[in-house]
C-alpha cells in the first residue's frame, strides 16, 4: 500500500459542499488501497477575511497576534473535513500544526521548519485513521504559534513528504489543473506544461505565480520530492515538477509570469561613501522586511539614488524605516510607488542562447512599455513595469517566444 500525502487548496475546500466532494473523493482513494494524509489549506477567501479585520484594529498588527489568528483558517477547514469523512463512516482526525510535531524558529508570518517529529500521523495511519493536518502553521521553540507564509500549506505537504518518507506528494488545485505557461485568464492560448524542473518552477513562484509556494519547491528539491500538481476533481493529468532533463534545456522561455504584489522605494540624495548600502539594508533587514530588487543610480557631486522592490504587504514598514533613516544617513526624501508590476520571463533553455534579453525588451519596446528595473539570472530576467501594463507585457511576451504554439 502507498503512503501519499495529498494537500488541498482553499478553493478545494472553499465551501461546505466542496469539503463534503472532498471528503468522497479521500475516502475513494484510501478504498483504493492507499494510505492517505491530507493537508489543507483554509476555506478561499478565509485568510484574507482575517487580514482585513486585523488591519482594521492596527495600521500595524503585531506579526506573532497575526500568525494566531491566521492559523485558525487552517483549523476549521481540517476540522469540518475530518467531520465530513467521519459522517460517512469513515474514520478521520483533525490536527494542527503543533500536533503532529512541526517545529519552527521564531520568525512570526515567515517561519521555517526546524524538524518534524510526525509521530501522532504515524500512529493514526497505522491504526487506520486518515489524518487532516491545518496546513501554513507550527509550533515555536518558544511554545507560539507560527505560520510559514503565504502558500505555506504547500510547505506543509512537502516536508510532510519527507517526514513520512511518503511514495507521492499531491498538490490539488481547484482553479488550474497544472503549471501553466502564463496565467491562463490573462492569456487565452496558455499551454499547460506536462513537466517542469524544479528550478523553474522556484523561479516561477518566486515571481509571482500562484500555483506553488516558492519554499515548498525549494524542499522538493532538497530532498528530491516529485511534485503532482493536478485538478481536485476531473481526471487531468497535471503537471509534475521533478528534476531537469535533456529535453527541458530544448525549450527556450517555459513561462511568463507578472507580479503585482509589488512596490518601489526609492531613496533620494544618498551620499555615495562606503557602508551607506550595508547600513540602509541592515536596517531593514532587521524588521523582517524582504527585499527583492535594487538598483543605484551613476554617483553625481558625490550623491546617488538607491531604488529597491518590496512585497506590497511590506511596503508601510519599508517606506516607514527608510522615512526615519533619511536624517541618518544624510539623504534627502523617501518616496513610495505602490503602482508597479514585475514581468518575468523563466526558462532552463536560457543557459545555452543569447539574445534572449533583447528579444524581451524590443518586444516590450514595441508596445512603448517603459522599463523601470531590471533583474536576471542564469534562467530568468524580470523587468519592473508601470501596473497599467501588466497584463499587455503577459500577453506580448508569451507571443514573442511562442509559448502557446507548442
Amino acid at each position: 500500500m502507498s503512503l501519499v500525502i495529498q494537500k488541498y487548496g482553499g478553493t478545494s475546500v472553499g465551501n461546505l459542499e466542496k469539503i463534503r466532494d472532498v471528503a468522497k473523493k479521500i475516502v475513494s482513494d484510501c478504498n483504493a488501497g492507499d494510505h492517505v494524509v491530507v493537508v489543507v489549506s483554509a476555506m478561499a477567501g478565509e485568510t484574507d477575511r482575517l487580514l482585513k479585520m486585523a488591519h482594521q484594529v492596527s495600521d500595524e498588527p503585531s506579526q506573532r497576534e497575526l500568525d494566531l489568528l491566521l492559523s485558525s483558517g487552517e483549523r476549521i477547514a481540517a476540522s469540518l473535513l475530518a467531520m465530513a469523512i467521519q459522517s460517512m463512516g469513515y474514520r478521520a482526525i483533525s490536527f494542527t500544526g503543533r500536533q503532529v510535531g512541526i517545529v519552527t524558529d521564531s520568525a512570526h508570518f515567515r517561519a521555517r521548519i526546524k524538524k518534524i517529529t510526525a509521530e501522532r500521523l504515524r500512529e493514526a495511519v497505522e491504526n487506520g485513521i486518515t489524518p487532516i493536518v491545518a496546513g501554513f502553521q507550527g509550533i515555536s521553540e518558544k511554545g507560539d504559534v507560527t505560520t510559514l507564509g503565504r502558500g505555506g500549506s504547500d510547505i506543509t505537504a512537502v516536508a510532510l513528504t519527507a517526514a513520512l518518507k511518503a511514495d507521492r506528494c499531491i498538490i490539488y488545485k481547484d482553479d488550474v489543473d497544472g503549471v501553466y505557461t502564463a496565467d491562463p485568464s490573462v492569456v487565452h492560448n496558455a499551454r499547460r506544461l506536462k513537466k517542469i524542473s524544479y528550478e523553474e518552477m522556484l523561479e516561477m513562484a518566486s515571481l509571482g505565480a500562484k500555483v506553488l509556494q516558492s519554499r515548498s519547491v525549494e524542499f522538493a528539491a532538497k530532498f528530491g520530492i516529485p511534485i503532482l500538481v493536478k485538478p481536485t476533481f476531473g481526471d487531468g493529468e497535471g503537471t509534475l515538477v521533478t528534476v531537469e532533463d535533456k529535453e527541458m534545456e530544448e525549450v527556450l522561455v517555459s513561462g511568463v509570469i507578472s507580479d503585482k504584489n509589488q512596490a518601489k522605494i526609492t531613496i533620494i540624495g544618498v551620499p555615495d561613501r562606503p557602508g551607506i548600502a550595508a547600513e540602509i539594508f541592515g536596517r531593514i533587514a532587521e524588521e523582517g522586511v524582504n527585499v527583492d530588487m535594487i538598483i543605484q543610480n551613476v554617483s553625481e557631486r558625490g550623491l546617488t539614488d538607491i531604488s529597491f522592490t518590496v512585497p506590497k504587504s511590506d511596503a508601510k514598514a519599508g517606506f516607514r524605516i527608510t522615512k526615519d533613516m533619511v536624517a541618518k544617513i544624510g539623504a534627502q526624501d523617501v518616496k513610495l510607488d505602490e503602482d508597479i508590476t514585475k514581468v518575468s520571463i523563466v526558462g532552463v533553455g536560457m543557459r545555452g542562447h543569447s539574445g534572449v534579453a533583447a528579444k524581451m525588451f524590443a518586444a516590450l519596446a514595441r508596445e512603448n512599455i517603459n522599463i523601470i528595473m531590471i533583474s536576471t539570472s542564469e534562467i530568468k530576467i524580470s523587468c519592473v513595469i508601470d501596473s497599467k501594463y501588466a497584463e499587455l507585457a503577459v500577453r506580448v511576451l508569451h507571443d514573442t517566444f511562442n509559448l502557446g504554439k507548442r
